[in-house]
Order: C-alpha cells, then sequence, then structure tokens
C-alpha cells in the first residue's frame, strides 16, 4: 500500500499538506471501525490514481479533534459530530462537512470453549452484563434466553474501550435505547462513558485481542474484526427491535439502513443518520455509520484531491464493501452525499 509521509509526536499525525508533493498527499486518521476498508480503498485509489494517502486508526474522538485542529486533511468518525464540536470546528475553521462512507455492524463478541450455538442476548441482559449486574454465563435470565446450550458457571470478563470511541458510541447507544436497566443507571451513551466494570482496551484490535486471549470474556467489536479472529472469539445474535434474535451479517445491516432511511427522524439534512435498534423483522439492531469529516474550504488541488478520493469511496469504492463485511451505502443517501461532496472547495 502506498502511504504518505507523515510525522508522529505523541498520539498526533501531523499531515504533510505543505511539503514537497502537498497537492498529491492526503492524511487522515480516526474510526478503527472504518480502518481495514479504508487501507483497502486507498490501496486500490492510490494505484489507480496515484498520490498519496495515509490513515492512522487513532479513534473517532481523535479524529474529529485532529480534523478540526488542521493536523490532518480528513478525520472518520463512527459518531456524528456534536454541536459543540461543530461549533468549534467553524471557529477554527469554517463549515465542516461530515460525509457518510461506510456502515457496519458491531456485535457482542465473546470467548466460551466448547459452545459451538450462537449466545442469544437481548438488550436488556447486555446492559446488565456490562453494567456488572449479570457476573455468571449460566445467570437465570442469560440462561432463560438460550434454553438449547448449557452455559457455564464462569465468571463474566467485561471489556471495553479506552479512548474516544466510535464503536463505544455505537454499542452505549444500544444500550440506551434497548435496556431499562442502562436507561436508570444515568451512564447514557458518548464515545467515552463511565464504565462500572471491566477492563479498558485501545481500539477494536486490543479488545479483539483480549477476547482472544480470555476465556469467559466478552467485549464489544466491529464486525471484520470478530470474523478475523473467529479461531479465537465467537459473536452472538442480538434481540432486534422486532423481537426476533438477528446475528450479524450484510443482510441485517443492509435491511436496518433501508428501514432508517425510510425514516424522517432518523436522517437529517445534514447527513446524521441513525440506524440503532431500526424495525424490520431481519433487521440486526447495533449498526452504525461512519463519516468523513473535513473542512469544506480547502486549497484548490487539495480539495480536488479529497473530493476525487471521497466521491470515488462512495462510488467505485463501495464494490469492496462486502468482501470486507461492510454494508454498501444506500443508493438514495449516495445521492445526498454527491450534492454535499460539491460544497469542497476545488
Amino acid at each position: 500500500m502506498r502511504i504518505a509521509k507523515v510525522m508522529i509526536v505523541g498520539a498526533m499525525v501531523l499531515s504533510c499538506a505543505g511539503c514537497g508533493n502537498g497537492a498529491r498527499t492526503l492524511s487522515g486518521s480516526g474510526s478503527t471501525f472504518i480502518k481495514p476498508i479504508m487501507d483497502k480503498w486507498i490501496d486500490v485509489y492510490t494505484t489507480e490514481k496515484g498520490g498519496e494517502i495515509n490513515y492512522q486508526g487513532t479513534g473517532s474522538t481523535a479524529g474529529v479533534k485532529q480534523t478540526t485542529d488542521r493536523a490532518v486533511d480528513f478525520g472518520c468518525t463512527d459518531a456524528f459530530m456534536t454541536e459543540e464540536q461543530l461549533q468549534l470546528a467553524v471557529k477554527r475553521g469554517g463549515n465542516v462537512l461530515n460525509i457518510p462512507l461506510v456502515m457496519g455492524a458491531i456485535v457482542p463478541a465473546y470467548n466460551l470453549k466448547g459452545i459451538d450455538e450462537p449466545i442469544h442476548f437481548s438488550g436488556d441482559v447486555l446492559g446488565r452484563i456490562f453494567l456488572g449486574d449479570i457476573q455468571k454465563w449460566n445467570h437465570p435470565d442469560l440462561q432463560k434466553l438460550n434454553t438449547n446450550v448449557r452455559l457455564p458457571d464462569l465468571r463474566i470478563a467485561v471489556v471495553h474501550r479506552t479512548e474516544g470511541s466510535g464503536s463505544t458510541f455505537i454499542f452505549t447507544g444500544y444500550l440506551q435505547k434497548a435496556s431499562p436497566a442502562w436507561q436508570k443507571s444515568g451512564i447514557g451513551a458518548g464515545t467515552t462513558v463511565k464504565w462500572k466494570t471491566g477492563t479498558g482496551e485501545q481500539g477494536n484490535p486490543g479488545v479483539a485481542g483480549f477476547l482472544g486471549q480470555t476465556e469467559g470474556s466478552i467485549g464489544y467489536v466491529e464486525l471484520y474484526y470478530a470474523l478475523l479472529r473467529k479461531d479465537a472469539i465467537q459473536f452472538g445474535a442480538v434481540q432486534n427491535h422486532e423481537g426476533n434474535f438477528v446475528r450479524a451479517d450484510l443482510k441485517g445491516v443492509t435491511l436496518a439502513a433501508e428501514n432508517a432511511m425510510n425514516d424522517k427522524q432518523r436522517l437529517g439534512d445534514d447527513l446524521s443518520l441513525d440506524l440503532l435498534d431500526a424495525s424490520g423483522v431481519e433487521s440486526y439492531p447495533i449498526c452504525g455509520t461512519t463519516w468523513a469529516v473535513l473542512y469544506a474550504d480547502q486549497e484548490p488541488a487539495r480539495g480536488k484531491m479529497l473530493y476525487d478520493f471521497l466521491s470515488w469511496a462512495v462510488h467505485e469504492g463501495q464494490t469492496y464493501n462486502e468482501s470486507m463485511h461492510y454494508a454498501r451505502l444506500p443508493q438514495a443517501l449516495v445521492q445526498r452525499i454527491d450534492e454535499k461532496l460539491q460544497k469542497i472547495k476545488k
């Protein structure tokens, strides 16, 4: 894969925008959720079109901050920018665009030896596990959901993300909708929350690594990472809005996206989109979108490269999604994205 030259100081990625062949280099950072498909896109795009693009998986919160600070050309986040983030960005550099790039699933992944059937989880049971209220795998309320499986008398080891994470935003957003116990806890939803129990790990790879090494553990990861470690971890089926237990796959994510697109309360003019606990008998309930965030006001040559790359990603790039276990963007959404991309100064 071709990469741009970057300087890394601590956790900050500094763009080489002003050095050498500036108009032919881009730097990005943020979501680890999107990193596998982003790496694929960059490899294909730079091979076909030339230029250099580097993307660092620093977490969604860091991606937004580094974009606002103009340390990178674009960030990626699985949590749509907050009003506070948007206001700060406007003060720093003007209008900010949020461009949907991809949709995918977050799964409850676990490590239980000798159990082949996917474990069923309801939203409330997941909430109580991540609150530390359900501490054993054979807890009656979890066993009740899995009458065909004899769950072990084994302590549950919870793992969660440490950094500001879009995956955390998606997962806790689902719990806030589907778990009365989580709602009562007051923890809420966000890229960072005050966990009451569990071990913290960095990024989707860190959580997946912990799960693979720790029998009895449970955490949340993007579907790609669960499938990548399928030799060591499993992932369960989650009860959806209609009461059906659905295991994450492309069909379930696509159906959730289509149903959400038909709900005007879920899709904003700014391209914010809520896929969580969407309607539909086969919809998977813990789905999210990753947005690229960038300033509309760009130096012309750099603006053109940003426009060309992002436009390619939401059109030609989508053909690579399924092989990487991401859902394609709905065509009706792509049409609106095309209009939004025209706002990039180029």
